[in-house]
């Protein structure tokens, strides 16, 4: 056990490093009333993604998972005991989404494309950057959409949770998952920023650098590195420009796809 928790030390305060990348205000507020509350619904003013990508519906695709349709007695049952409710629709589909999250981080292809190393803190920083592309699309839909994204990253809560004790760490559990949430919010902070209009034409490219390649947040990483890092904003923006063309339905019942990247090379 304390060689892995060596290790997470490690990786956490590599990760601590990054939480330097954007604005930082108010992170106990954040810590105290989740995601829903610090990510407001768009606005008409918000600039608009790309839009020439394909949409990430799996409507005709095996991989789709439709809500169970019982009839009689026992859809009458499960209607009584609150298993067709808005919120308990919203929890299972946000379970399905974040599926959908952790089988394109967990997948080996991901590390080997970007050329990343898998350690806590890379498949940790992945994890941070699907959610983001998830959450930000929900936005789009409204409040309803942020109040969707409230229940998946309640769930993402407990996994990186199962995640850090699995990685040795029992004591101190609540002090490490304030550090891991407080790095969460200044990723999405960094990466909302290099979307607007006034950021820099490689400030995402910069901002994954420091946040997903690097160990200490330099902005100089070398040619295979950059290249990689070039490689993966060109897959962020495509699946933002893609996941914003999919449908609500689709999206809100996590019936959507990231692009598998063992078979379309970046």
């Amino acid at each position: 056990m304390l060689p892995r928790l060596g290790r997470l030390v490690t990786q956490t305060s590599k990760l601590r490093s990054l939480t330097t990348n954007g604005p930082m205000k108010n992170l106990s507020f954040f810590s105290r009333y989740g995601y829903a509350t610090v990510a407001p619904a768009e606005t008409a003013s918000d600039p608009p993604l790309h839009k020439d990508f394909p949409s990430k519906s799996l409507k005709d695709s095996p991989l789709r998972i439709d809500e169970p349709d019982y009839a009689g007695i026992r859809r009458f049952i499960l209607k009584m005991m609150m298993f067709y409710s808005k919120q308990s629709m919203s929890i299972r589909g946000a379970n399905v989404i974040y599926k959908r999250i952790i089988a394109q981080v967990d997948k080996p292809a991901i590390y080997d494309v970007f050329n990343l190393e898998k350690t806590f803190k890379i498949t940790f920083s992945l994890l941070v950057l699907h959610m983001w592309l998830v959450l930000r699309r929900l936005k789009e839909d409204g409040q309803e959409g942020v109040d969707l994204g409230q229940y998946v990253y309640e769930i993402y809560n407990h996994d990186v949770e199962l995640r850090v004790s699995k990685a040795g760490v029992n004591l101190l559990l609540a002090k490490w998952m304030k550090e891991l949430e407080r790095i969460f919010y200044g990723n999405v902070v960094a990466y909302d920023a290099a979307l607007l209009p006034e950021a820099k034409p490689n400030e995402l490219q910069i901002k994954l650098w420091r946040n997903v390649f690097s160990d200490d947040g330099t902005t100089t990483p070398d040619n295979t590195d950059l290249k990689a890092a070039q490689a993966m904003a060109r897959y962020v923006r495509r699946e933002l420009g893609s996941l914003s063309l999919t449908d609500k339905e689709s999206i809100f019942s996590g019936n959507f796809s990231f692009t598998p990247l063992e078979s379309k090379p970046l």
